[in-house]
C-alpha cells in the first residue's frame, strides 16, 4: 500500500466531539414536537443521515418544523461546546507536513460545518468542506465525496482515503470507490459494519498518522 493521494474526513465524532451537543439539540426538538426523548445511546445509534433524510420518517409532514427547532437550539450551543477530539490537531499537522491534501465530507448542515471550521481556524487546512445540501445527494451517496475530490483535482480510487466513525461512512467510501478507513469506533458496536467493512481501522489519530508515515 502506498501513501494516500488525499485524505477526506467525516466531521462529527471523527475530528470533533459533538455527541452531547447533538443529543441535547435532538431532545430539545423532540420536546418541542411532543415526542419522547432519546437516550444518548439511542442518539449515537440513530444519528447517521442528514436532517433532510433522517427527519421525514420521524416527523412526517412536520419534519421542516422539527428541523428548525433542532437547528435553532444547536446554533445556540454548539460553538461553546464543540472541541477537537484528542490527537486531531497533531494528525492534521502531520498530514500537512507530508503534503497530503485534505478535505471534509459531512452530513452536518453545510453552514454549520463551515461555522465550526471557522471557529477552530481550520478553513486553511482543507481544500473543501462539503456539508449536507452541497452536493446532489448526501452521504451515503457518492456525490459529496466526488465533490470534494473534484476540489482536489483528483478522481476516485483506493489511494483516496475516506476516514469516518460509522458504517454509513464506510458505505459512502465504498459507493465513491475510495478506501474506507474507520477511526475511533469498534466495528462490533454497529451490525452495519458486517455489510460495510473498513479496509483499515485505527483506535486513535496517532495510530492513523503513524501508519501513514511508514507508507
Amino acid at each position: 500500500m502506498s501513501r494516500p493521494r488525499a485524505v477526506l474526513f467525516d466531521w462529527d465524532n471523527t475530528l470533533v466531539d459533538s455527541w452531547d451537543t447533538i443529543h441535547e439539540a435532538l431532545n430539545h426538538c423532540f420536546n418541542a414536537m411532543g415526542r419522547a426523548p432519546w437516550t444518548i445511546a439511542e442518539t449515537k445509534a440513530r444519528t447517521r443521515l442528514s436532517l433532510k433524510e433522517a427527519f421525514p420518517p420521524i416527523f412526517g409532514e412536520r419534519w421542516e418544523e422539527a428541523r428548525d427547532h433542532y437547528l435553532s437550539h444547536f446554533a445556540a450551543i454548539h460553538l461553546a461546546r464543540i472541541k477537537p477530539l484528542p490527537g486531531v490537531l497533531a494528525m492534521l499537522d502531520g498530514l500537512a507536513e507530508l503534503g497530503v491534501p485534505l478535505a471534509v465530507v459531512s452530513n452536518k448542515t453545510s453552514a454549520t460545518l463551515r461555522r465550526e471550521a471557522a471557529h477552530f481556524g481550520w478553513h486553511g487546512r482543507f481544500a473543501r468542506l462539503v456539508g449536507a445540501g452541497d452536493a446532489d445527494a448526501d452521504k451515503p451517496a457518492a456525490a459529496p465525496i466526488l465533490m470534494a475530490l473534484a476540489a482536489l483535482d483528483l478522481k476516485p480510487g483506493l489511494d483516496a482515503w475516506y476516514v469516518g466513525d460509522t458504517a454509513l461512512d464506510m458505505e459512502c467510501a465504498a459507493n465513491a470507490g475510495c478506501h474506507p478507513v474507520l477511526l475511533h469506533t469498534e466495528p462490533a458496536g454497529d451490525v452495519e459494519f458486517a455489510r460495510f467493512i473498513p479496509a483499515l481501522r485505527f483506535g486513535d489519530c496517532a495510530a492513523l498518522m503513524a501508519h501513514i508515515k511508514v507508507l
